[in-house]
């Protein structure tokens, strides 16, 4: 069996810009923080593994924030224990696919982007997992037109976002991997372990050039979800990413990615509404936990997982709702109509938890009068 290379500059499926040149929406990780992975490939002059833009420390770094030697300030993607971003930055360094696990909300797919950004330069080089995943998303596809003319050939071959980094030693990212069918997901396997992916039809292979590896993100807790096989499993290398272990640690990532998908909203920033996004925070961890913060209540707990992403997509709503129908201040009854929609997923269980919460936890609570009554006011 012949080994061959993958041409990619007229790949079809290669990202295209923005229409019209105008700025889009949601720029990639390596777009929007083009400036601070600059400065850290100028400043880095610790060893980099095969292809890597960066040394693993400068990786750890632009994902956890620093301030270089010349005054350049590295802001962080991460906020929690620095110990799992350089196991999952040392995995990757040693060619050990990387799994990263977690409940939803716990900034999986964010750490996959931003690991890929700052190792290769390129986070799209992406599949993204759902039920309807079919092996060629993973493997190569075929232009039918091509083959029916030519029959099988290099032309008529269409590269996966995985074969595509294999041939250039860059990192892929296969998102939601447990919704991926397991007879699907198995096709990781020759993968992970030969680093060489058949091509039974040509009779070639593509082999993976050093440089190449995976990022792998899945949960365990939403509907949908098919276990990944122990053959699988033993080829990643997984971490497991936590909720933030404080309030603190929880309002500062709300309020960091609220400014930050604000800014590219063009809202206005709001300096004010910091008491409603711990007030969110509040909510959504004590209802999660079961337990008041003081410790002396317990608590239902709702059906949803009320994580910190559903907690920054409230306070977002909150914020465009103050600025497009408000004064611009964030206030209690910005937010309340999102904390509702996000507690009450079963519409019979959870308003029974919401309601009890409501009168046993926030109208007995000094300074949530107002909050109190916007959520009667949306619930009634």
């Amino acid at each position: 069996m012949s080994e061959t290379t993958i041409d990619t500059p007229d790949d079809p499926t290669a990202p295209a810009p923005a229409a019209g040149g105008a700025q889009a929406l949601r720029p990639h990780a390596e777009d929007t923080f083009a400036e601070e992975l600059t400065a850290l490939a100028a400043a880095d002059d610790r060893p980099r593994p095969a292809r890597w833009r960066l040394s693993p420390w400068a990786v750890a770094t632009y994902l956890l924030g620093g301030t270089l030697a010349d005054g350049t300030v590295i802001t962080p993607k991460y906020v929690g224990p620095r110990r799992i971003v350089e196991v999952a930055v040392t995995t990757l360094a040693t060619d050990r696919a990387l799994l990263l696990l977690g409940v939803p909300g716990t900034a999986k797919t964010w750490v996959s982007e931003h690991l890929a950004a700052a190792i290769s330069g390129d986070s799209t080089l992406l599949v993204q997992g759902t039920a309807g995943t079919p092996e060629e998303a993973i493997r190569y596809g075929w232009n039918y037109a091509r083959l029916l003319a030519d029959g099988p050939s290099r032309r008529a071959l269409v590269p996966s976002p995985v074969m595509r980094a294999m041939a250039q030693g860059m990192t892929a990212r296969v998102e939601e991997l447990t919704r991926i069918p397991a007879d699907v997901q198995d096709t990781l396997i020759t993968i992970l372990s030969e680093k060489t992916l058949p091509i039974a039809e040509l009779g070639e292979e593509v082999q993976a050039v050093r440089g190449f590896n995976l990022i792998a993100t899945a949960n365990d807790r939403d509907r949908g979800v098919n276990e990944l096989s122990s053959a699988l499993r033993r080829r990643f290398n997984t971490v497991v990413l936590p909720l933030p272990a404080t309030s603190d640690e929880e309002v500062d990532i709300v309020s960091r990615r609220v400014g930050q998908i604000g800014r590219s909203l063009e809202l206005p920033a709001a300096p004010e509404g910091m008491d409603e996004i711990r007030r969110v925070v509040t909510v959504f961890r004590e209802l999660r936990d079961g337990l008041t913060t003081d410790g002396r209540t317990k608590l239902k707990s709702p059906s949803g997982t009320l994580s910190t992403a559903e907690a920054i997509s409230v306070v977002t709503n909150g914020l465009a709702l103050a600025t497009h129908f408000g004064d611009g201040v964030l206030r209690a009854g910005d937010v309340a109509a999102g904390i509702l929609g996000a507690v009450v997923r079963d519409p019979a269980a959870d308003r029974v938890v919401w309601q009890e919460y409501l009168e046993t936890v926030v109208r007995e609570r000094d300074g949530w009068k107002d909050f109190y009554r916007a959520c009667r006011e949306v619930g009634a």
